[in-house]
């Protein structure tokens, strides 16, 4: 089937079906294009908790969807393809939670959202890469455990008087720990009128030598706002293909080429097409655990608040 007729098809269906189409910043640009909204981690998560619509198609990986299913329990979420399981989420079983919180009982237990929906039912609250130093803070409690993600954590250390313990100890996403210090200092030698945007994901040594640390949604902000006409970006290649799109008068250099998620990648226009046809791959989360990880996904939208860019 040509991209068109298929573009086609899905747009009918969605109609059809009163659905609508969110995307992560990391998707192909073919479903970026096709998407009604392109977001980050939290400002998905908002938009997810406004949908009129009775279906929501979410082209991003498993948490994501998960957190929308979580947000919308009268209504239908699709995921076009179950593969897209984001590997670090994996790394921070319930369990361990769990026993972490045994060992610790007078911290507050703060989990990425980048994390499965059986461990987000044993936190107090979720944040995101946008808002997770404001989140962190807000908290009455001086110790906090922080997972999945090690570099996250430790950019939350950074900006807070509280003891931040990682959860685990080892916890990275691998598309971010391509980065190396080596590669942002050639690139900031080559190109010295550059603004280096480094995802806090990255490892220490690489967000040391950034202008901004920013999440996907910062650095649409930032490139919106700065009078630079020239940046380098260290995340996920999908996030350089929308700055290009949106700001064509400005120059978007990728830290690395190769910096892709093939998880985020899995979807495509035919999966998506499959899944609105067919009712393909729906999320569906356990009542009871539902129940807990919203509960800790509306604290942290309380937190944050409901109408504000982070």
């Amino acid at each position: 089937m040509e991209p068109k007729d298929i573009r086609e098809k899905i747009l009918r269906l969605k109609a059809e079906r009163d659905a609508i189409i969110l995307a992560h910043n990391y998707q192909q640009e073919e479903i970026q294009l096709l998407a009604d909204f392109i977001g980050d981690s939290l400002e998905l998560a908002r938009k997810s908790e406004k949908v009129k619509e009775k279906m929501i198609v979410f082209c991003g990986v498993d948490f994501m969807a998960e957190t929308a299913a979580i947000l919308n329990p009268d209504k239908t979420v699709l995921l076009p393809d179950t593969e897209a399981r984001c590997p670090m989420a994996a790394q921070l079983p319930a369990g361990l939670v769990r026993r972490a919180k045994d060992k610790h009982p007078d911290a507050a237990v703060v989990l990425y959202v980048n994390t499965l929906v059986e461990a987000r039912a044993e936190a107090d609250v979720t944040c995101t890469s946008a808002n997770a130093p404001q989140v962190v803070n807000a908290l009455d409690e001086e110790k906090v455990l922080f997972g999945p993600d090690r570099n996250l954590a430790w950019f939350v250390q950074q900006r807070s008087d509280k003891q931040v313990i990682p959860l685990p100890d080892f916890g990275y996403c691998y598309v971010h720990r391509m980065f190396s210090p080596d590669d942002i200092t050639l690139l900031k030698a080559r190109y010295p009128d550059a603004e280096v945007l480094v995802h806090p994901e990255c490892d220490p040594e690489v967000q040391k030598l950034a202008t901004h640390i920013c999440s996907t949604s910062q650095m649409l902000l930032r490139a919106k706002a700065s009078p630079a006409k020239r940046f380098i970006i260290a995340t996920e290649i999908g996030l350089v293909e929308r700055l290009r799109r949106e700001f064509p008068e400005k120059e978007f250099i990728p830290a690395l080429e190769n910096a892709r998620c093939e998880e985020m990648k899995r979807h495509n226009l035919e999966k998506l097409y499959l899944a609105l046809r067919d009712m393909r791959h729906v999320v569906r989360v356990p009542p009871e655990i539902a129940k807990k990880a919203r509960a800790a996904t509306e604290r942290m939208l309380e937190i944050t608040g409901r109408a504000t860019h982070d």
